[in-house]
């Protein structure tokens, strides 16, 4: 009996020893570990463009290092900097109507630069009507953000809207300050309209007074040189003609808020961090693969997307080699919509990407919120519009502790990241091994900007 034992042992072991691509090579302590220090009190949230966000940078590639992978071509290291030019308001905005202080403006976003105009009351809901120089939206039923948003800054350099509750809390979940211009140093800012929202009484008091002169004065601006950080490792292939695979994600969050409240920014994107330095160190493990493989930590995108940018303009590999991009992005938790265990990948029926890692393993699948544009808000999106296949997967894309302090380690499903960033393994080790690439779907590539 004790023989027959002992082969059964063997036999059993023998089994489980024949199946190394099953192997669990992404254990949950280690997945801890990362989120832990990247979301915990050391980084203050990693705020865009802070030395906060560097050490995280400098984190990143400690890791990619010790893990065997090399810089990436052309690179001396595995950090790569982009110099950015921030203006910052130490003072509130003054809003004034003929002469008269506005009470309590809420200046949610701002060329910087002062504005005086003629008060037009817009009550309609289609931004392409607006005209005037300076508006007041006063219609109902609206989102005025959006509409805000989508005005014409050629025609329009002040948008007014109501302070809702809504308007409120969205303006905490950009970091509870107004959105100022951001450029790499020596770059005009974009044109963009200038935002405030108002408290009812002022509101309503204004939209009464159309025809009034308006004008909009930022004391206290300071214009901030700042530099931003990604972190890259290059896992070189066996073949340099069969392309290059990119897996990436943000490491940036928000930071600390003016009234020193700090976003932790655990799942956005402590966690997909973590599975870029997962996923480096599985796929360096074993045999050499025929595809090399890049990983990038992005800094900035919370801010404007300025590591994506940086890289896309300055490339360490020729952009037109890269077969395919995963960008990760909060994958703490499990979003209550998707089948149990899995993630959502924007745009998955855009291109056979998707399907192509769900049929070796991923925990992949659709993405619930097609409306919510979640494929062209990532940084994955620049890169599609350069042709490229890429994609983001996310545990819980609309998680409700999203851009709030309570984004904390302690809120992540640990087990359920670790199981999910295990699930991409063996698909990118096969893809990376493959000759086969994913292609865009007929009508799925995006058209370049």
């Amino acid at each position: 009996m004790h023989k027959l034992n002992t082969l059964l042992l063997a036999a059993a072991s023998a089994s489980i020893l024949s199946i190394p691509a099953q192997a669990q090579t992404v254990s949950e302590p280690s997945v801890r570990g990362h989120v832990s220090y990247l979301a915990g009190p050391a980084l203050r949230g990693r705020g865009s463009a802070t030395p906060d966000e560097a050490a995280a940078a400098a984190y990143v590639a400690a890791m990619f290092r010790g893990y065997g992978l090399q810089p990436a071509p052309g690179m001396t290291g595995y950090t790569q900097s982009a110099d950015v030019t921030a203006l910052k308001l130490d003072g509130p905005a003054l809003l004034t109507a003929n002469g008269v202080a506005v009470d309590a403006p809420l200046l949610f976003s701002s060329t910087g630069r002062p504005i005086t105009g003629t008060l037009s009351v817009f009550a309609g809901n289609d931004p392409k009507q607006i005209a005037g120089a300076v508006v007041i939206l006063s219609g109902t039923g609206i989102n005025p953000l959006r509409v805000a948003g989508a005005v014409d800054p050629a025609k329009t350099r002040l948008v007014i809207v109501r302070a809702t509750p809504e308007v409120r809390d969205y303006y905490q979940k950009i970091g509870g300050a107004p959105r100022l211009p951001r450029t790499f140093k020596g770059e005009a800012p974009s044109p963009r309209p200038t935002v405030v929202a108002l408290p009812d009484a002022a509101f309503d008091a204004l939209a009464a007074q159309p025809g009034a002169d308006i004008a909009l004065t930022l004391p206290g601006l300071v214009e901030q040189q700042l530099v931003t950080t990604n972190a890259i490792g290059w896992l070189p292939g066996t073949d340099p003609s069969a392309g290059m695979l990119l897996v990436s994600a943000h490491l940036d969050h928000l930071g600390v808020r003016p009234d020193g409240q700090v976003m932790y920014g655990a799942n956005d994107d402590a966690s997909g961090t973590a599975a870029v330095i997962e996923l480096a160190k599985a796929l360096a493990q074993g045999k050499k693969l025929r595809r090399s493989v890049l990983f990038v930590a992005y800094g900035s995108e919370e801010a404007g997307g300025f590591g994506a940018r940086k890289f896309i303009a300055n490339p360490p590999v020729p952009l037109e080699t890269l077969v395919a991009n995963l960008e990760i992005e909060m994958i703490g938790e499990q979003d209550p919509k998707l089948p149990a265990g899995t993630m959502m990948m924007t745009g998955y029926d855009r291109s056979t990407f998707g399907e192509t890692l769900k049929a070796h393993g991923a925990l992949v699948t659709a993405d619930p919120y097609p409306e919510q544009n979640f494929f062209q808000r990532s940084d994955n999106y620049a890169l599609a519009q350069k042709g490229i296949v890429a994609h983001t997967v996310s545990g819980w894309a609309v998680v409700p502790t999203y851009h709030t302090p309570e984004d904390t380690v302690e809120r992540l499903d640990l087990p359920f990241m670790t199981r999910a960033i295990q699930s991409l393994v063996a698909p990118l080790r096969s893809l990376a091994n493959s000759r086969a690439k994913p292609e865009w779907k007929p009508g799925g590539k995006p058209v370049a900007e």
